[in-house]
């Protein structure tokens, strides 16, 4: 059986939604065990989750630009496991939520593939195609992005926002990432 764990911080409830969604759909990959893991309050088991998983995807909200300061921090404090390069090899992946529909998310995500090949993880990507309608909220990969799943969530209480094409963007990416953790697992 295969681990994928989702690490994240989410702020107000958004990015926990996106996180959500992912993991449902890693779930739903036969052979599958999906975690996640708030990194906020990460202890020594969270840790040796992440030891365990054969795909770590990363998420966070966009913040001024980047990660949110929360994520950074559990970021900082992986360089002990760079350390012994324990992560080598596996499975990374990454998405971010934001109130502005750019927001610099790419930027986020940047940032977690720099942080994944600093690892010398394998980046996953999302191998979607962006929406054929303009930025409808119904549609999948409405934002267009190929690095991983940026959603955007209006100012709204999480259990309205993120729209529900962002969180089946999430699923379908989860989905995707299990499958080739399924298979390395073999």
């Amino acid at each position: 059986m295969s681990l994928v764990v989702i690490a994240y911080h989410s702020g107000y409830g958004h990015t926990r939604r996106v996180a959500q969604a992912l993991r449902e759909g890693a779930a739903s990959v036969t052979g599958t065990r999906a975690q996640w893991l708030d990194v906020s309050t990460i202890d020594d088991p969270g840790w040796e989750l992440l030891a365990e998983a054969d795909a770590i995807v990363f998420g966070a909200p966009t913040y001024m630009g980047g990660p949110s300061g929360v994520f950074k921090t559990f970021a900082d404090a992986t360089s002990r496991v760079w350390f012994s390069q324990a992560w080598k090899d596996k499975l990374a992946g990454g998405f971010t939520c934001s109130l502005a529909m750019s927001g610099d998310k790419y930027s986020t995500l940047m940032y977690f593939v720099t942080l994944a090949m600093q690892h010398g993880m394998v980046w996953v990507g999302n191998a979607m195609m962006p929406s054929a309608t303009a930025g409808a909220p119904e549609q999948m990969n409405r934002i267009g992005s190929t690095i991983g799943v940026m959603a955007q969530a209006d100012n709204l209480p999480p259990e309205q926002s993120p729209p529900q094409g962002d969180l089946d963007t999430a699923r379908a990416y989860g989905e995707r990432i299990a499958m080739f953790a399924r298979a390395r697992a073999r």
